[in-house]
């Protein structure tokens, strides 16, 4: 399986400046991320910045950063400039890859183009897992995700969805079998549906649920779900988290 992974890494961060270049472990966070996704077994590993000193702190460890225009109000943005300037063909699948996820499996990686390798009609592919715990089911940062029978999304919410009625109704705990899912987000493309998604109007959904995967089922598009058993490892959006990682990475060496 070819695949090729994109990592979006804004230098701006409001709650952590400078946050692809925060020191764990003598590196710099976007160079852990980006060793996870050659681990994956990309065939190339592409950084997509706004920041010279993040493309600059990747082309010196010997990888390649592309600058991207500043204006992207999405890493899927940001993708669809790196498809175009790299002029990669519509059959190649691109998964992108946070750049705050320094402990990603690999594994979750080749999982979401694996996707895209079983469902031949969706054009974009993600991941999910079980949710037990009846507060991560009622928390809107939570992202729920429901899926079909064949396997594809039918909608993303940060509500809790699909409400168990009954089971609610009477104060009941969350009932297992309703297979509720948390979305993970990372995500994988076509090539050509990125081009695709360049020109898709945002629609109401997304603007009301702030969920950018929203537009694609909204214009009649399939994204294939794959379910892992376990939550991923926690990516960095605070000091509080980086502290977190460097921790849990200094502990595994």
């Amino acid at each position: 399986m070819h695949f090729r992974v994109v990592i979006p890494a804004r230098y701006a961060s409001s709650r952590l400046p400078g946050k692809p270049l925060a020191d764990i472990g003598g590196k710099p966070m976007v160079l852990h991320v980006l060793d996870r996704a050659l681990l994956a077994g990309a065939e190339s590993v592409v950084v997509a910045t706004d920041d010279a000193r993040v493309q600059q702190a990747v082309e010196a460890a010997g990888h390649q950063a592309l600058m991207t225009s500043p204006a992207h109000q999405s890493g899927t943005e940001r993708l669809v400039e790196v498809a175009e300037t790299l002029g990669w063909p519509d059959d190649a699948l691109v998964v992108n890859v946070q750049g705050d996820e320094p402990l990603i499996d690999p594994a979750l990686i080749r999982e979401a183009a694996r996707q895209l390798v079983l469902h031949d009609d969706a054009v974009m592919a993600t991941l999910a897992h079980p949710i037990h715990d009846h507060a991560d089911f009622l928390n809107p940062n939570v992202v729920k995700v429901v899926s079909d029978e064949a396997g594809y999304a039918l909608y993303f919410s940060r509500a809790p969805v699909p409400w168990p009625r009954d089971a609610f109704a009477d104060r009941q705990p969350m009932p297992h079998e309703l297979g509720a899912l948390r979305h993970i987000g990372l995500y994988a493309y076509r090539a050509g549906f990125l081009r695709t998604y360049a020109s898709l109007a945002s629609s109401p959904l997304e603007r009301f649920e702030m969920l950018e995967q929203l537009r694609v089922l909204w214009h009649g598009h399939r994204i294939s779900l794959g379910i892992t058993p376990t939550a991923p490892a926690p990516g960095v959006d605070t000091p509080e988290d980086l502290a977190r990682v460097r921790a849990l990475l200094q502990a595994a060496q």
